[in-house]
């Protein structure tokens, strides 16, 4: 079912009595991207997965976010629907969000799922690459900018082994509101640093990290999960950034083995 909160557009699948689970998707991609976790995930969980402010068919506005704009639409949506106790599951600017709304409110949340994510907030290389990618969807258009983005976020083999989907990925990318894109490029990099909370996470947590990702490498949030206390870490085969689209059966195994045993 989809309906429309606070100007975001939300969509639910399985039956709302559930535990729930919240899908947040990456930049700059929409809730789509979660496709083949909840095909299988909806059959004894309450899934729900919304496109981020700016991106997919949410409001874009006048493209000036912040990540606790990003934060403050979640919590919107958790009391609409009236989830008690959602798990969180994040990828890339996804999990910024998730970090956020934890260390905001760690007791609204049941469990934590992170992938191909990081908690530092930019660094000066970081921002000017951000500034770079805004100057280009300026100059050259939208579509430039996102034929090389996209293409970065895959592990090198993937647009030949799975050209389909990665086209299809792609091609929806292309289909954004370039003020929104640029809207979640300048929320991202207003996010804060969130490492310092890390060790104070006490809900059941899961790292995963596609084994080619150039964006977040696997050391990299390797590093982060050994900072939750009894977080379990993963590696996702033959994967780069966009691990629960290049290799799905691994992440849906892994994420159904923990909340399993963990949630």
């Amino acid at each position: 079912m989809k309906v429309s909160i606070n100007s975001l557009s939300v969509n639910t699948f399985g039956d709302e009595n559930n535990q729930p689970i919240i899908f947040i998707h990456g930049f700059p991609y929409d809730h789509t991207m979660w496709e083949n976790q909840i095909n299988i995930l909806k059959e004894k969980y309450f899934c729900v997965a919304y496109d981020v402010r700016g991106l997919g068919e949410s409001y874009v506005g006048d493209g000036q976010y912040t990540m606790e704009a990003y934060v403050n639409d979640l919590f919107s949506i958790i009391n609409e629907l009236k989830l008690k106790g959602p798990i969180l599951c994040g990828l890339s600017m996804g999990g910024y969000i998730a970090l956020r709304s934890v260390e905001r409110s760690m007791e609204t949340f049941k469990g934590l799922i992170l992938c191909d994510t990081k908690s530092e907030a930019d660094d000066d290389t970081a921002k000017l690459k951000r500034a770079a990618g805004i100057n280009q969807i300026n100059t050259e258009g939208l579509i430039k900018f996102v034929e090389a983005f996209v293409t970065n976020c895959f592990a090198e083999e993937t647009p030949k082994e799975q050209e389909k989907m990665f086209l299809l990925t792609l091609f929806k990318a292309h289909k954004h509101d370039p003020i929104g894109v640029k809207g979640a490029f300048i929320a991202i990099m207003s996010r804060t640093d969130t490492t310092s909370f890390l060790h104070k996470i006490n809900i059941p947590t899961l790292v995963l990290c596609g084994s080619f990702d150039k964006l977040t490498p696997p050391l990299v949030m390797r590093a982060m999960s050994e900072k939750i206390p009894r977080s379990e870490f993963a590696i996702i085969p033959r994967a780069g950034h966009m691990s629960p689209l290049e290799n799905p059966e691994c992440v849906n195994d892994l994420i159904l083995g923990f909340l399993k045993r963990k949630v």
